[in-house]
């Protein structure tokens, strides 16, 4: 299956309700690699690399997280970084 990158920016209650410990332990479960932050006006942005079905999948397991309530998501691809890991960077 063919490897995607893609860039998200999450809106919402996103901050100080897990997302990050979240997205990273589903990236990783999932064979998803990238990073996600936390930004300074409340979102919280990632990008993630693996099959459209996992970085789905991952997105999904996220955003039905408890106290997680996604209001609105931006999503763009982005050219692939052949990277191997998840970090929380911020």
């Amino acid at each position: 299956m063919e490897r995607v990158r893609k860039h998200f920016l999450f809106r919402g209650f996103v901050q100080g309700v897990g997302f990050r410990y979240r997205m990273y332990y589903a990236a990783r479960a999932n064979g998803v690699s990238g990073w996600v932050k936390n930004n300074y006006d409340g979102s919280v942005e990632a990008e993630l690399e693996g099959t459209d079905a996992a970085i789905d999948q991952t997105v999904t397991q996220v955003s039905s997280g408890r106290f997680v309530e996604i209001e609105d998501m931006e999503i763009r691809s982005v050219p692939i970084c052949n990277s191997h890991s998840f970090e929380i960077i911020g």
